[in-house]
C-alpha cells in the first residue's frame, strides 16, 4: 500500500524518459512510480491537488543559513541613505539593553546607500560605550568604531574603521563564538524561510572559517538544530579551508593537509551531511573586493586576493589531494584565473574526474576563461538575483566591455558548463522562483538588460534549480528529478512556471513543499 497518492495535477518531473505525470506515489519517503503505475494502488491517503503544477523541490546550491537566520533578528540600516538617520539607528542599538563593553551588532550596511564608508569616529559618537560592529550586506567587510579598533592586533589594516575581508575576520575573531544554540535556532529559522519559497535542499556556504564562520564547533550547531526538529529541509554543509591541518597519514595517502580524523566531502546522511571545503579565494563586487584583473570602473584599484596567491593555490591543491570537492568563491577574472590554474595542477597531480569542483559565484568571466572552465568539469555556482538588485552597480563599476560577461548563463551551457542556481542568501533574495525569472530576463532594477545574449530559456534555468542543483551536490541519485526511487521531495506551485509569461515566475505562489514525501510543520 502507497503511504500517499498525489493526484490531478502537472508534475514536470525534469526527467526526459517521463517529463509530465499526472500521479504520482509516495512509499517510505520516496517516490515508487508515475501514473498509471500507481493510479491502481491503494494508497493511505490520496490528495486531490487540484490541477496543481508539482515540480522537484528547488535546491539552493549556495546559501549561508546561520548568517541568515542571525541577520532576521539583528538592527538593520537598509535602505537609509542619510548618515543621521543610519547614526540613529546605531544610537538607539547601543542605547538598549547591554553592559558597557558588550557588543553592538548592526546589519544592512552598503557605503553605496551613502556615498562613502562610515567611519570608527562617526561610531564613537553614539556608540555608548559599547563595541560596535557594522556589517557590509555582502559579508565582506564591516566598519567598527575605535573600541573595537582599539583590540585589533598590530598591523591589521583599515581605512578609518573599515576593515575587508581578513583584516574584519580579526574583528570577527574578537567575538566569537555564537553558542550553538543560539545557532540552532537562527538556523531554523532560515530554513522555514528557505522551504516556504519551495527550497527542500541547500548547500550551506560555509561553517567553522574566519570570513562566515560563527563558531569552531558550528557543524554540532546544525546536528542540533536536526536534533530538535528545527530543520525541515536537507543541507550540506560545505567546511571552510581555515579548517584544515598539517595531516600525519601515511605517505601512500598522498594528504597533506585535512579535517581532523579525515573527514571529507560524503560523510553523512540524505538530511545533513558533509559537502565541499570552501575555499575563498577573494572578496565581493558590492564592497570592490573582488579580484579583477584590471580595475574597477572609475577607481584606481582591481580588488584584492584573500591570500598570497601561492598560499591560496597550494590550499585548492592539498584539498584536492585529500580528497575533497572544492567549492572555489571565485568572484573576479583575476581570482578565476587563479582558481583555474591551481585546478589544474591538482588534476595533474592526482586525477579525479569525478570531483566535481565547483567555481563559486563566477562572478566576471572573460570569454577565453569558457573553455578551460568546460575542459576542466567544474559547475557555475551562480546568483542570478544579483543582476536584479545590484545590476546597475555593477555594470557601472565593470564598463561597457566587462559587463556582458557578469553571471553569465547561456555562454556556459554553450560551452557545457553545468549551470547552478543559488542565492547566496541573506547577501540577495533567496526565492527560487524570482531568481529563475532574472536568469530568463537578465533585467537590473532599472529595466537595464545585462548580457542579453546570456539570457536563458525556462526550461534551463528550472534545471539549473532542480537536476544541476542535484548535481553539483552530488545528489543526482536522489534528487533533482521526480523519477521512481529518489526521494519524494517537491514543490507544488499555482500556476507552471513554463507556461506564464517570464515577468510572473517569480509571482507564482508556492503551495506547499514536501520534504520525504510529508509536508513539514513549517511547509
Amino acid at each position: 500500500m502507497l503511504c500517499a497518492r498525489l493526484t490531478n495535477a502537472r508534475f514536470l518531473t525534469m526527467d526526459p524518459a517521463h517529463p509530465v505525470a499526472h500521479d504520482l506515489g509516495i512509499w517510505r519517503g520516496r517516490i515508487v512510480g508515475l501514473d498509471e503505475a500507481v493510479t491502481s494502488l491503494p494508497a493511505r491517503e490520496v490528495v486531490d491537488l487540484q490541477g496543481a503544477t508539482v515540480l522537484p523541490g528547488f535546491i539552493d546550491a549556495h546559501v549561508h543559513l546561520a548568517w541568515t537566520g542571525l541577520k532576521q533578528n539583528t538592527v538593520s540600516i537598509a535602505g537609509r541613505t542619510r548618515l543621521d538617520d543610519v547614526l540613529a539607528v546605531v544610537a538607539a542599538a547601543a542605547a538598549d539593553e547591554g553592559t558597557p563593553g558588550s557588543w553592538v551588532d548592526i546589519a544592512g550596511y552598503d557605503q553605496r546607500a551613502l556615498g562613502r564608508h562610515l567611519t570608527a569616529a562617526e561610531l564613537d559618537t553614539v556608540s555608548n560605550g559599547r563595541k560596535v560592529y557594522v556589517l557590509h550586506e555582502s559579508g565582506h567587510g564591516c566598519v567598527v568604531n575605535s573600541a573595537v579598533l582599539d583590540l585589533l592586533p598590530d598591523g591589521v589594516p583599515h581605512e578609518n574603521g573599515f576593515l575587508a575581508e581578513g583584516a574584519m575576520g580579526a574583528a570577527r575573531a574578537l567575538r566569537l563564538p555564537y553558542s550553538q544554540h543560539e545557532l540552532a535556532e537562527a538556523i531554523g529559522r532560515a530554513a522555514r524561510t528557505c522551504l516556504a519559497e519551495g527550497i527542500t535542499a541547500c548547500a550551506e556556504a560555509g561553517i567553522g572559517g574566519i570570513l562566515f564562520g560563527h563558531s569552531p564547533v558550528e557543524l554540532g550547531a546544525y546536528q542540533r538544530a536536526r536534533e530538535e526538529d528545527l530543520l525541515p529541509l536537507r543541507v550540506q554543509l560545505m567546511v571552510s579551508a581555515d579548517r584544515l591541518r598539517p595531516a600525519v597519514a601515511h605517505e601512500a595517502d598522498g594528504i597533506p593537509r585535512a579535517l581532523d580524523l579525515g573527514l571529507r566531502t560524503g560523510f553523512g546522511d540524505d538530511r545533513l551531511s558533509v559537502g565541499a571545503l570552501k575555499i575563498y579565494t577573494d572578496g565581493g563586487m558590492m564592497a570592490r573586493t573582488a579580484a579583477l584583473s584590471s580595475p574597477y570602473e572609475g577607481l584606481s584599484h582591481a580588488g584584492q586576493l584573500q591570500d598570497d596567491p601561492d598560499a591560496l593555490a597550494a590550499t585548492i591543491v592539498d584539498g584536492h589531494l585529500a580528497g575533497w570537492q572544492l567549492a572555489v568563491h571565485a568572484i573576479g577574472d583575476r581570482a578565476v584565473d587563479l582558481a583555474l590554474d591551481a585546478l589544474e595542477r591538482a588534476q595533474r597531480l592526482r586525477l579525479r574526474p569525478g570531483a566535481r569542483h565547483r567555481i563559486e559565484h563566477a562572478g566576471l568571466i572573460r570569454p577565453d576563461q569558457l573553455p578551460r572552465l568546460a575542459r576542466l568539469g567544474v559547475s557555475a555556482v551562480v546568483q542570478p538575483s544579483f543582476l536584479r538588485f545590484y545590476g546597475d552597480d555593477y555594470a557601472a563599476i565593470m564598463g561597457e566591455e566587462r559587463a556582458p560577461w557578469l553571471y553569465r548563463g547561456r555562454a556556459f551551457l554553450d560551452h557545457g558548463i553545468p549551470l547552478v542556481g543559488s542565492s547566496d542568501r541573506p547577501v540577495a533574495d533567496g526565492s527560487p522562483l524570482r531568481a529563475i525569472q532574472f536568469m530568463v530576463e537578465r533585467a537590473s532594477g532599472s529595466g537595464r538588460v545585462i548580457g542579453p545574449h546570456e539570457g536563458v530559456t525556462v526550461d534551463e534555468a528550472l534545471h539549473a534549480y532542480t537536476v544541476a542543483g542535484a548535481y553539483a551536490c552530488h545528489w543526482e541519485d536522489t534528487l533533482g528529478t521526480l523519477t521512481p526511487g529518489k526521494l519524494a521531495d517537491l514543490v507544488v506551485l499555482g500556476d507552471d512556471p513554463r507556461r506564464v509569461d517570464p515577468s510572473r515566475i517569480g509571482d507564482i505562489e508556492v503551495a506547499r513543499t514536501y520534504v520525504g514525501g510529508r509536508i513539514p510543520a513549517d511547509g
